[in-house]
């Protein structure tokens, strides 16, 4: 088994090369604190379209979130830079969220989570069939 450490590369707005265990479980930390919430990265997936979301869709969009957590959810995420509010002010108010540079950066390794996620089914198949042949060479 591979060890994650190892596989993490440097930050680009860091001057070493490198990551140390202690380094590399100090930035997951960072990134979980930023990304942790039931519902923080449902709501980052409708914003990855790149069109500015308003408030009531996303209210439409996930419909297992009541008002406040979905409104707890935005703040904090407004707050570490990964998305952005705008209002237009008329009546009633109108209010639209998107995601900042910064949150757009954090597409492509979500991406590749959902990637990850998927190829458990075929690892899964991979580790049942294996199960099973080897229960059946043992004799059970």
């Amino acid at each position: 088994m591979t060890r994650t450490h190892k596989k993490v590369r440097y930050l680009p707005d860091r001057k070493d090369r490198g990551h140390t265990p202690a380094s590399a479980a100090e930035g997951v930390e960072q990134v979980l604190k930023v990304l942790e919430g039931r519902w923080k990265l449902v709501i980052l997936f409708h914003l990855f379209d790149g069109k500015l979301v308003r408030f009531s869709e996303l209210e439409r969009a996930i419909p297992s979130i009541s008002q406040k957590m979905l409104i707890q959810q935005l703040r904090q995420l407004e707050k570490d830079g990964v998305v952005r509010r705008i209002v237009h002010h008329q009546v009633p108010p109108r209010v639209e969220y998107g995601l900042t540079d910064w949150g757009e950066a954090l597409c492509p390794a979500l991406d590749e989570l959902l990637k990850w996620t998927a190829s458990r089914e075929d690892f899964m198949d991979t580790s049942s069939s294996k199960g099973l042949s080897s229960e059946r060479a043992s004799g059970n």
